[in-house]
């Protein structure tokens, strides 16, 4: 297992690291390695850089299924383009179902309500998918500037819930790199995203959080 010690010292190497590298890195490690991806806003930055380096990698998208039309068209289009190994994980409940019988996605002024349905659909799939994958290491598009827990975190850290060492190869890039890195690859992104586990864009759904 990874020290605290082994990630400091991994940390400091790879802060200065473009995502290219971390990723090989990442591979380096000769562990099974898997990369998550919601289709949100500047994945097909972190989606690229795996793919042009390990194609067969799998890809795990938990579809919650409250995506709007646009995250879904995204997503069909992106992993065509890109030819992904990809592996969906859905809730056992449909959306539909949830709206007809449960009221919908519950507000999140009702935090417990909230919290089991984040639990219900996104948790759940994830820990399913974790199951049947078994990954060592984890690649995530996360970021520092993206929500205060994040910015507490680093480019390696082990995963609190599962133990899988956690990579996150775009984490000290900026919204401006995440452009100019879509522009550069010929690549567009995708602004039309709603998480309902999330709702507000500097709230934590759960996955990140050991």
């Amino acid at each position: 297992m990874t020290t605290e010690l082994d990630l400091a010292q991994i940390n400091a190497e790879l802060k200065d690291k473009r995502p290219e590298d971390i990723v090989k890195w990442a591979l380096s490690l000769g562990k099974k390695t898997i990369i998550t991806t919601n289709f949100g806003p500047f994945e097909a930055v972190l989606l690229n850089v795996a793919n042009e380096q390990a194609p067969e990698m799998p890809v795990i998208c938990v579809d919650h299924g409250y995506n709007t039309e646009a995250t879904y068209r995204f997503a069909d289009d992106l992993i065509k383009k890109l030819k992904l190994n990809m592996f969906y994980y859905t809730p056992k409940v449909t959306a539909k179902r949830r709206e007809i019988t449960m009221g919908g996605i519950p507000s999140i002024e009702d935090p417990d309500a909230h919290d089991i349905f984040t639990q219900e659909v996104k948790l759940e799939p994830f820990g399913r998918a974790m199951a049947e994958h078994q990954p060592e290491v984890w690649l995530t598009a996360i970021r520092k500037e993206q929500t205060p827990f994040r910015d507490s975190l680093d480019v390696v850290t082990v995963d609190g819930k599962t133990g899988v060492i956690k990579v996150a190869p775009v984490f000290y890039w900026s919204e401006l790199d995440m452009e100019e890195y879509l522009y550069e690859k010929g690549l567009v992104n995708e602004d039309d995203y709603f998480d309902p586990t999330k709702v507000l864009k500097d709230r934590e759904c759960g996955l990140h959080v050991g």
